[in-house]
């Protein structure tokens, strides 16, 4: 150990300290200074090394080595003077070399450690493992990847021979070809195959100095290969998909450049690939703005743009869909539909529609047509009904759509799946409607099936029943009808079983059933029973501003019955029809309509004031005479009165035959009683 004395404790002293401090080889004796609070000399004091404002007593001592930093010559000089041979004396010049170099030095190995720290993130970054091995064939580098793939940590497999860590390795013998091995499959002794490839490491002079190893779980390459062919075999059928379409599809680029047309495209517009491939998405367009462009500009689905395409100006509806790759716009795909095609297929919708009759409930909230105030809530309380279990009883005048809002809650509840059984109660005579709704045991009467047979009810269990006309029914059939709703069974006509059901009933009535109580004619049981849930569907007069989206239903239902092509009516004859009062509701709208379209022209394709007055004005009365007889009140009141002497004659004319009547005048028999029950009761009130 060589003893130091430092002759100078300021930033110069304090430097050569740190240099020699943890030196295994010096050993700082004393620190010299002036200067009594030198960092250097504070810095001996903490550590117990002598101090002092003087060096000349320490030469007394053994002091191999004196190093002067003060960079005062005259210093140098006595130093050099007063001490003995065996001392070595190392000026301010050299110290402050000493100095430099060690700051080189530390620059230098930061660095080094900055460099190998990135090398060593990238080495054990990457997914695929790496083994460096030396001439020895000792392995020196280990990357975290192989060591998950080898299952042996790296301070295990330092510095071992490669063999004893990878038996089945063949990279020394690339130590001895000096030649790279691509692509090598090896099964590791875990039983895992990788794929390596294996790389001799010759420097610039080249020499030798070891081999690299960089291998892959060949699993990923065999999923990465499944995935290749699996996209293959979805681009094969795509292409299968977009050719046999029925549907016309174009693409373009993000340029809006034409890529890809199908057959159908060609079929409909008219036009080839040489056409349209290439050229801009506006080629096809006859009239309209291009679906494409407007898809690429706001990166937006467009959908329902109406044009007409091709040579042939064929009439088409496009949407268009943007295709994006990674967040980036890569162009527009369109599918074209042939409006022809598109109204054809409605109508032979709607057609079959018209002519499915089966079980199941037609109709849905969605079919109801009507916007008023009045129809909002009653529609509103349908949903509310049908999504509960209880009994449900609708209310209106005869035409209003009682059977329609009993389809839609059936279709609306949780029972849509199952059964919906209609029944008309005023339709069938007493004992016919008893057998009909609760079946019959076999022998119940003369005529009766071996076997019995299913009533109604047990036919709609799980489901919904319909009961129109519940006003019509007998008092002993309420009393067979209330037991069904209360106690949820029914025995058949001749039969002593209980049958349990789960049946929704929904029932409908045009009669006063208040008044019916108090005549006796309705049990006042049934009645609370079957008013649980009331909806009061109003009569056309109370919403009229429904009457136009009812026509345009009920004509383009029509035009599929009749074979025609009738849009709408004119402002005039609307006008006409919401002057009526429509006593007969839709039905007799529906009823104007047909009757209408039957007179129109076949090139007629609106129906007209002529075709509403003509089908209003009665035969065989005298117009001038009975409007002379109304020629005070509102507009409501004088047509109401007009209305009643045009019945009232012509019943006169008929001498009192009521069915020859409604015939002659295009009512139903059920209308014309509801008429003239209503003028009576009219002139009852003002007696």
């Amino acid at each position: 150990m060589q003893t130091v004395m430092i002759v100078g404790a300021g930033k110069g002293g304090m430097a050569i300290i740190q240099i020699i401090q943890d030196s295994p080889v010096l050993d700082v004796q004393a620190v010299i200074d002036i200067k009594d609070d030198a960092p250097g000399i504070l810095w001996a004091r903490e550590r117990g090394i002598q101090t002092s404002t003087d060096w000349q007593p320490f030469l007394k001592g053994k002091i191999d080595m004196i190093i002067e930093v003060t960079g005062n010559q005259e210093v140098y000089r006595e130093l050099r003077q007063a001490c003995s041979r065996e001392t070595v004396l190392i000026p301010a010049s050299v110290a402050y070399m000493l100095i430099k170099l060690f700051k080189d030095k530390e620059k230098l190995i930061s660095k080094i450690q900055k460099e190998t720290y990135k090398y060593n993130l990238i080495f054990n970054s990457v997914d695929n493992g790496m083994i460096v091995i030396n001439n020895d064939e000792n392995i020196i580098l280990l990357n975290n990847s192989a060591e998950k793939l080898i299952g042996i940590s790296r301070n295990e497999a330092l510095g071992k021979h490669i063999s004893m860590v990878v038996p089945t390795s063949e990279l020394p013998r690339v130590l001895r070809t000096r030649m790279v091995e691509s692509n090598r499959e090896v099964k590791l002794p875990n039983g895992l195959k990788i794929i390596a490839t294996r790389i001799p490491i010759i420097d610039k002079s080249g020499l030798l100095i070891g081999g690299f190893s960089i291998f892959k779980d060949i699993s990923e390459v065999v999923s990465m290969a499944e995935q290749i062919t699996d996209l293959k075999e979805i681009q094969t059928k795509l292409q299968a998909i977009f050719h046999s379409s029925d549907e016309a599809i174009s693409v373009v680029d993000e340029d809006g450049i034409g890529m890809m047309i199908n057959p159908a495209y060609t079929r409909i517009t008219g036009l080839t690939e040489e056409q349209v491939i290439g050229k801009p998405a506006t080629t096809d367009i006859v009239v309209g703005e291009s679906v494409h462009m407007k898809v690429l500009k706001t990166r937006r689905a467009v959908r329902g743009v109406p044009m007409l395409v091709g040579p042939n100006k064929r009439e088409v509806v496009v949407n268009g869909a943007p295709v994006i790759v990674n967040g980036k716009l890569k162009g527009s795909v369109g599918i074209i539909r042939d409006v022809s095609e598109l109204k054809s297929l409605n109508r032979e919708l709607n057609r079959a529609k018209q002519m499915i009759r089966t079980l199941e409930a037609k109709y849905s909230f969605e079919d109801i047509i009507g916007n008023s105030e009045v129809m909002k809530i009653a529609i509103e309380q349908a949903k509310l009904a049908a999504k509960t279990p209880a009994t449900i009883l609708l209310r209106g005048e005869s035409g209003t759509g009682k059977e329609l809002f009993a389809h839609a809650i059936h279709n609306g509840s949780d029972r849509k799946f199952n059964k919906f059984i209609r029944v008309n109660c005023a339709s069938l005579s007493e004992s016919l409607l008893e057998s009909e709704l609760f079946g019959y045991v076999e022998g119940a009467f003369t005529g009766a099936k071996r076997g019995g047979k299913k009533g109604l009810f047990e036919e709609a269990n799980n489901g919904s029943i319909f009961l129109d006309e519940i006003g019509e029914l007998s008092l002993n059939t309420q009393v067979k009808l209330l037991r069904v709703l209360q106690e949820n069974e029914i025995t058949r006509v001749g039969g002593t079983e209980a049958i349990s059901l789960n049946v929704r009933v929904i029932a409908a009535t045009n009669v006063n059933l208040e008044k019916a109580m108090a005549n006796g004619e309705f049990r006042e049981d049934l009645y609370y029973r079957l008013n649980q849930m009331p909806i009061f569907i109003p009569p056309l007069r109370k919403r009229k501003e429904d009457i136009e989206s009812l026509c345009s239903n009920l004509i383009e239902r029509i035009n599929g019955e009749y074979g025609r092509n009738i849009e709408g009516v004119t402002e005039g004859a609307l006008a006409r029809l919401l002057m009526y009062e429509w006593p007969g509701n839709i039905r007799e709208l529906d009823n104007m309509i047909r009757r209408a379209i039957i007179f129109m022209n076949y090139n007629e394709k609106y129906i007209d004031l002529e075709y509403i007055f003509n089908l209003s004005k009665p035969t065989s009365v005298d117009t001038e005479s009975t409007l002379d007889m109304a020629t005070e009140g509102t507009l409501s009141q004088r047509l109401e009165e007009y209305e009643k002497s045009i019945i009232l004659k012509t019943l006169e004319k008929n001498k009192g035959n009521k069915t020859k009547t409604a015939k002659e005048l295009g009512l139903s028999i059920r209308n014309l009683y509801y008429k003239l029950e209503k003028y009576e009761h009219a002139n009852n009130s003002m007696k």
